[in-house]
């Protein structure tokens, strides 16, 4: 059996490795950020040490057995929850199932440190970052080669939405894939996703010039 410090060394790396993937959901503004991923990764953690050495004074007892694979089993199901909650549907587009699947994936980061494989969690978390962050600019040079192309913008409420943007298009309006208005950023106000298909970025930009047209339209500024 490991010592007890080993355990809470353990425990720290698994908060450690998911806080590094939490600050990269932080940095979107999600819900589920730093604080939700540092727990579930030290929650795992501390579930498959206790399924591995919680019960060592059991064994002891005559014709017992345990299977400490139980627990782990457990994790990968209940774990399913808190990805449920984080998932969202916006019109026609669900939401969230990126933040979904890290979620779950710092689950198997903390019980892969739980269980002592070191290794393996540390080089999951870097392979983890490098999809959430590095396959960004991909996924837009892919959206640029199938030339679909989207667009953030906040308007007054009841301004924007697919009939009023196909009646002001015209002729363009058959560019547009799908509209998602959400709550705005402030009262009075919602936040308009606007995807186009078949559409340069070129076109794009065209097209996003003519909508601010409209009068009190704006562009939603990224976060940073």
């Amino acid at each position: 059996m490991i010592s007890e410090w080993e355990m809470v060394a353990r425990l720290i790396l698994a908060a450690l490795l998911g806080s590094l993937i939490g600050l990269q959901r932080e940095h979107l503004f999600w819900t589920a950020g730093l604080r939700t991923h540092m727990l579930v990764a030290t929650g795992a953690c501390l579930f498959m040490i206790v399924s591995a050495f919680g019960f060592e004074q059991a064994l002891t007892q005559a014709g017992t057995r345990l299977d400490p694979s139980r627990i782990a089993a457990q994790i990968v199901t209940g774990i399913g929850f808190l990805g449920a909650g984080s998932i969202m549907m916006r019109g026609e587009v669900i939401k969230g199932l990126t933040t979904a699947a890290s979620l779950w994936a710092v689950a198997a980061i903390g019980m892969s440190i739980g269980g002592g494989l070191y290794v393996l969690g540390v080089a999951a978390t870097v392979l983890i970052l490098i999809i959430l962050i590095a396959i960004g600019p991909i996924e837009h040079r892919y959206r640029d080669w199938i030339k679909v192309h989207v667009i953030k913008l906040v308007a007054p409420i009841g301004v924007l939405n697919r009939q009023s943007l196909t009646d002001f298009l015209g002729d363009e309006a058959g560019r547009l894939k799908q509209v998602i208005v959400e709550q705005g950023p402030d009262m009075g106000s919602e936040s308009v996703t606007v995807e186009f298909k078949r559409t340069s970025r070129l076109e794009t930009a065209e097209l996003l010039k003519r909508i601010l047209t409209i009068p009190d339209v704006r562009e939603e500024q990224a976060p940073h």
